[in-house]
């Protein structure tokens, strides 16, 4: 731990970075979380929704806290970085497979299908149900966040002052996100291109692991790859702002 602190305090800048992009991606992904938990509160009673998505916030606080934890092993266990690579990937590939087909019924979680809501429904009522549905995706997008935080660095104190930040500002700035996406809708594939190199930078841990003393392996372990992915990342969001700005490509939202 005083050997990741003293690579802080030696890279200020780029420690700096990384933090930032730790809050972008758990912003990010708060976004289409709140899609999904939104959406499955929505046949409850008015005066329940409100209480069924707080609790959904505390327990994406307290999943996204253990998940914290789970990241020191998960940074120990080398599989496990390549096969989280993997998994982004596949959410990655899912979203536009989802977004290619006519039927967009798909892109939200049918909630009464869900095997989970039906075996608790049987003895919780609605409520209940839906509270603890929606707990169980809190636990599949913290799963989501850590291999996602891990893609950007192994230092355990960025780890957790980015995710702390990103879970403190994740009921704010996901809803600054959500009006930004609905003047800009091209931001959500965006925004998954962004995970899909999260994930392909964890998918080429693998030549790390097996060539640790070859260039290319201490070229993607070190600060100028640190620094490529964060460049990367921010103009996956800007160059398109920018264009859409000066000439409406790809096209934004038109003001009514």
């Amino acid at each position: 731990m005083y050997e990741q602190f003293l690579e802080i305090i030696n890279n200020p800048l780029s420690s700096l970075a990384i933090i930032g992009n730790l809050i972008i991606i758990e912003s990010l992904l708060s976004v289409d979380n709140a899609a999904v938990l939104a959406t499955m509160v929505m046949d409850l009673p008015k005066e329940q929704r409100q209480k069924a998505l707080r609790y959904g916030i505390i327990g994406a606080y307290f999943f996204r806290g253990l998940c914290l934890l789970f990241a020191a092993f998960l940074i120990q266990i080398w599989w496990l970085k390549p096969l989280g690579g993997l998994y982004l990937l596949f959410l990655v590939f899912n979203y536009f497979r989802t977004k290619s087909t006519p039927d967009k019924s798909d892109d939200l979680l049918n909630k009464k299908e869900h095997w989970f809501y039906k075996a608790t429904l049987g003895w919780m009522n609605q409520f209940w149900a839906t509270v603890a549905l929606v707990e169980l995706m809190d636990l599949a997008f913290s799963i989501d966040n850590v291999f996602a935080v891990v893609a950007f660095t192994e230092n355990l104190i960025l780890i957790w002052t980015g995710v702390f930040i990103g879970i403190l500002a994740m009921r704010f700035v996901a809803q600054w996100f959500v009006k930004l996406m609905g003047k800009y809708p091209f931001l959500e594939p965006a925004a998954f291109l962004v995970i899909a190199v999260l994930g392909l930078k964890l998918v080429l841990s693998v030549y790390e692991h097996f060539r640790p003393g070859d260039e290319i392996s201490k070229f993607l372990s070190g600060h100028t790859a640190d620094w490529m992915t964060s460049l990367i990342t921010v103009l996956i969001f800007v160059v398109p702002i920018i264009t859409s700005l000066l000439f409406n490509y790809p096209r934004h939202a038109q003001r009514t």
